[in-house]
């Protein structure tokens, strides 16, 4: 579990060296224009959303370290290759490679730590393995923003130089990992095909709402960041640039110092019930987003209150942590843990590819309509996490109930009695 965490550390430094210098490096760096620079960021999405079909199958079949080591060698050479590319062509293939690689290793380093903790672990392993991410990529945008040189291709092939070398450090020290030996999937025949797999985790009514929870979650948040509440922040808050900056900062330094104060706090209560809180606490940041960009206070009045926004979403990050994704782990057949994860991964790709497509008008130049609408969605948020409860086990939502890993692995037969229809 510590090379787990390491590894998701490492990962998370090395994104945070590039991406958000990924537009500049493109249209300015490299002339190629923003055309060429926004279809790079559409091709992330995009190679997501092609692999990770395939990748909870590989998983599945093959074990989650090798699917990890073939996405963090894909990712390698993506990142190198980008660094450099000096055509469009050369870029959009690299960023592709980089796109699925890093997409993949998010269900497969997801697997690993269900794979090596236990139902009492769980909820503490995901937290610390958000925290690690979080920290991560903040060190690694802090230090890569001091390396680069708009004015020097160099600096920024060095960059993403750097990203390669942490991807294959991260090679090295994820093969001494011994996972343990992972279950079959019950009353699934060896020759099972994909199409098979996907049906019955469409078949499972609790995943299928997690999933549209998920996609709302995603949406309404992480969705937004860059993209919509920026806009919002500085056409109707007029919010300055360095504000805006303070406001992500506050966003990570709240999950930072947060995570494991509010992980002690959730630890005993309903999962439903936490993700049902987080919906009430992020319409309450919309409400602190209206009041910056439609209130008459001062321009110091907006500006704190639009930093609050970001601080209260961070705050809704730190909550959700250590709930959605054992949920997703405890709704899993046995031996199924990779396919539901690259699931939730997929839902949360199409999430982050429609959010700023839809919000990012809206935040622009619909002011009021925006704050409004994922006011509603984050309420939204509520309803749903109530009705998934409804859906749940007693374990699944109190997991501290029971002392085995799933329910679904304790009562894991093809003909199993409600429960496990729920499940």
């Amino acid at each position: 579990m510590r090379r787990i965490h390491v590894g998701n550390a490492l990962s998370a430094f090395g994104l945070g060296f590039t991406v958000p210098y990924l537009y500049v490096y493109v249209a300015q760096v490299r002339g190629l224009g923003a055309m060429t620079a926004g279809m790079v960021l559409a091709v992330f999405a995009v190679a997501a959303l092609v692999v990770l079909p395939f990748a909870g199958r590989a998983i599945v079949r093959r074990g989650p370290l090798p699917v990890l080591l073939a996405a963090l060698v894909t990712a390698a050479l993506g990142s190198l290759s980008l660094g450099l590319a000096g055509t469009a062509a050369a870029v959009l293939l690299s960023a592709a490679a980089l796109g699925a690689g890093q997409a993949v290793m998010q269900p497969a380093l997801a697997t690993m730590i269900v794979d090596c903790s236990s139902a009492e672990t769980r909820s503490r392993a995901f937290a610390t393995q958000f925290f690690l991410q979080n920290l991560g990529l903040g060190v690694g945008g802090l230090i890569g923003g001091h390396l680069v040189d708009t004015t020097s291709v160099s600096s920024f092939t060095l960059l993403f130089a750097i990203e390669a070398a942490m991807f294959l450090l991260l090679v090295v020290v994820m093969v001494t990992v011994r996972m343990p030996h992972a279950p079959r999937v019950d009353g699934a025949p060896a020759g099972q095909s994909a199409k098979g797999s996907w049906k019955q985790l469409l078949q499972n009514r609790a995943m299928v709402q997690l999933c549209v929870l998920g996609f709302v979650l995603f949406f309404a948040c992480y969705g937004q960041f860059e993209s919509g509440l920026s806009a919002y922040g500085v056409e109707a808050a007029g919010v300055s640039t360095s504000a805006l900056g303070t406001a992500l900062a506050a966003n990570t330094a709240m999950i930072v110092v947060a995570q494991f104060a509010v992980l002690k706090f959730v630890e005993r209560r309903r999962r439903s019930q936490v993700i049902a809180a987080v919906g009430l606490i992020w319409a309450v940041a919309w409400v602190a987003a209206g009041y910056a960009g439609l209130g008459h206070g001062s321009q110091e009045m907006a500006t704190a209150a639009f930093i609050s926004t970001y601080a209260l979403f961070g705050l809704g990050e730190a909550m959700l942590s250590p709930t959605v994704a054992p949920l997703v782990a405890d709704l899993a057949p046995s031996g199924m843990a990779g396919q539901y994860n690259s699931a939730f991964a997929l839902v949360k790709q199409l999430a982050l590819a429609v959010g700023p497509a839809v919000g990012g008008p809206m935040g622009a130049a619909l002011h009021g309509p925006y704050v409004v609408t994922f006011l509603l969605f984050s309420l939204g948020i509520t309803y749903l996490a109530l009705r998934l409860g409804r859906q749940l086990s007693a374990v699944q939502d109190q997991p501290w109930l029971g002392k085995s890993r799933v329910v679904a692995q304790g009562a894991a037969t093809p003909a199993a009695g409600p429960s496990r229809a729920h499940a």
